[in-house]
């Protein structure tokens, strides 16, 4: 892996390479270090992996890039630091960038599942009414979303999807994140990780969960995983990724962290994901 500094605007080709480019890192509540939300790109293909409450500032500001540019995204679950800004994104591209820039409609990969509840849960509420036709008919999420739908591959012991984007293949699965109280992938809310290219693997949120890290260990060349530096109820706490053997935590970088880490110890850690440089696999 190379880490190497981010020049602006970022291109959203490149040679072929894999590259993971962080427009944040930090937690829901980050300010500093904006919501985390990734840019995966390889070739001339690219997916935008969340885009939160503080999206529509860090995109610019971290990559130079503005919100006509984006053409895949990909959300991982519904709280705000993940969908936050995607109803902008998608206004935009709808009143903006396709009749005066001929873009096409953004393209979502999504499971039948969760394009349900985001759309009757989240998104509904400010894109539906914003047009009506002859018909009386209102704006539904196909007008906004040409959808990619990632086929199932696995029910247990937790969801597994696949999804391809040109040369970007993404294994979608299941996390532990919501309600507190769940006990496993299988009884949680929907909330998604992801293996990218069968050999980058991102926790997305989710409690520690020593399953998960078993079963893409062996896969994963690099990892970036979800940290709270205090006790979580919903997230992996510091403490318990230090549990893990050396030959994980020695590749995991950590990610969804607060603006505070200043003074954390990670020396065990291959380190803390940086928002703006570009890793390329």
């Amino acid at each position: 892996m190379r880490i190497e500094p981010l020049v602006q605007p970022l291109q959203l080709t490149n040679n072929g390479e894999l590259e993971i480019v962080f427009i944040g890192v930090g937690s829901a509540f980050s300010r500093i270090l904006h919501n985390t939300n990734f840019l995966i790109i390889k070739g001339d293909n690219h997916v935008l992996v969340d885009f939160g409450t503080t999206g529509p500032d860090a995109l610019p500001t971290i990559t130079g890039l503005g919100l006509g540019d984006i053409g895949v995204i990909l959300p991982t679950h519904s709280h705000c630091d993940h969908i936050g800004g995607i109803e902008q994104l998608a206004l935009w591209n709808r009143y903006v960038a396709m009749p005066f820039a001929g873009k096409p409609k953004l393209s979502m990969i999504i499971s039948e599942d969760y394009q349900e509840i985001l759309w009757n849960m989240s998104l509904r509420g400010g894109m539906e009414w914003n047009e009506i036709n002859q018909e009386g008919k209102t704006l539904t999420f196909t007008d906004y979303f040409t959808i990619l739908r990632p086929k199932i591959t696995a029910h247990q012991p937790r969801l597994r999807m696949d999804v391809t984007v040109g040369d970007i293949h993404i294994e979608i699965f299941g996390t532990n994140h919501i309600p507190e109280q769940a006990t496993n992938a299988g009884n949680a809310f929907i909330t998604y990780g992801l293996l990218i290219d069968g050999k980058i693997f991102y926790s997305g949120d989710t409690k520690f969960d020593r399953s998960l890290l078993d079963m893409y260990n062996p896969l994963a060349e690099w990892m970036f995983h979800d940290t709270s530096f205090i006790p979580n109820p919903v997230h992996a706490s510091l403490d318990e990724l230090r549990t893990l053997p050396e030959e994980i935590k020695k590749k995991m970088f950590l990610v969804h962290y607060s603006d505070v880490w200043q003074n954390q110890n990670i020396e065990e850690f291959a380190g803390l994901a940086q928002q703006g440089v570009r890793y390329i696999f």
